[in-house]
């Protein structure tokens, strides 16, 4: 991933979580030891336990060494440990796990990739939610489908809630949604139902192991997507979500599909381009910013997609 370059709401109900109890929630840190998370993660007995202390001490090394050196537990068991002493969530069973193998900041936290999106989230959190007086969304487009727009959305969203904030990603891309099937939610219901006036209830998921993180899927795909985001009822509902959640992400429809993607961002406040190096064509990402600092959202930079 490259580096960034300059450039009737009232009436919404969430899913079983309410917005109040995501802001209401537990949050007390717990201090737990690696023994005890590690203990209780692969079940070890008391006279494993007691094995392990004995070869801690005899060693001098750390639980986690004397686990993994006696064969009981692996370096990645000892790393989910300290993640989740540190509270910061990930999953350790991919190939069990709900959500897609592209969420990489959560499959694959310590990896090459991961580390990108940390470097965008920091400038995300300078350019765009950086608790100034007026709060908005960052719109993620892209001027082509297969720009890794989406990917970059979805792991973006788990990045800022592993900050501890309380997040939500806002499929808006009523094209082609995809959130719910990265994120392993429930597409049932979602915006396009919010926004066609139909009374929808727990319309927000929680994504299952990362506590601060919401998914607001599409819902049944639209056959209007322009017109429902263009309605007064989008701008209200973002409005909304902005004032109940520390950052929201919004994916859109590549450009090449219409002027969805320019709507959506004017009424976010911020945008941010995703381009895929080698691939996407120049005078398109030129285009696609030009068609941006016509509307009323900040441009918050253009990322290169390498992966």
């Amino acid at each position: 991933m490259a580096r960034f370059r300059d450039s009737q709401m009232s009436d919404l109900q969430y899913r079983d979580t309410t917005v109040q109890d995501v802001a209401t929630g537990d949050n007390q840190v717990t201090d737990r030891s690696i023994g005890d998370i590690m203990g209780a993660a692969k079940n070890f007995s008391a006279e494993q336990v007691e094995k392990i202390l004995e070869y801690q001490r005899s060693k001098g090394i750390r639980f986690g060494e004397a686990a993994v050196a006696l064969g009981l537990a692996t370096p990645d068991d000892v790393l989910h440990a300290l993640a989740e002493q540190f509270h910061y969530p990930y999953s350790q069973n991919e190939g069990r796990s709900k959500q897609g193998r592209e969420l990489v900041m959560l499959h694959q936290p310590f990896s090459h990739q991961a580390e990108s999106f940390r470097a965008m989230r920091s400038q995300v959190m300078m350019r765009v939610f950086n608790g100034g007086e007026v709060r908005g969304a960052l719109a993620v487009v892209s001027p082509d489908s297969g720009d890794g727009k989406t990917f970059f959305s979805a792991n973006l969203g788990v990045a800022l809630a592993q900050l501890g904030g309380r997040t939500l990603v806002v499929d808006a891309d009523m094209r082609g949604p995809r959130m719910h099937e990265i994120f392993g939610v429930d597409n049932s219901s979602g915006l396009s139902g919010i926004l066609s006036g139909r009374a929808e209830n727990k319309v927000i998921r929680q994504v299952e192991g990362v506590p601060s993180l919401f998914v607001l899927p599409v819902g049944i795909t639209p056959p209007n997507p322009v017109e429902l985001v263009e309605r007064p009822a989008f701008g209200l509902l973002m409005r909304e979500l902005t004032n109940k959640f520390d950052h929201v992400v919004v994916d859109t429809p590549a450009a090449v599909y219409g002027a969805d993607c320019g709507v959506i961002a004017g009424k976010c406040g911020a945008a941010l381009v995703v381009a895929r190096r080698n691939a996407s064509q120049v005078h398109a990402i030129q285009d696609l910013v030009a068609f941006l600092s016509e509307s009323p959202a900040k441009l918050a930079g253009v990322i290169f997609n390498e992966f």
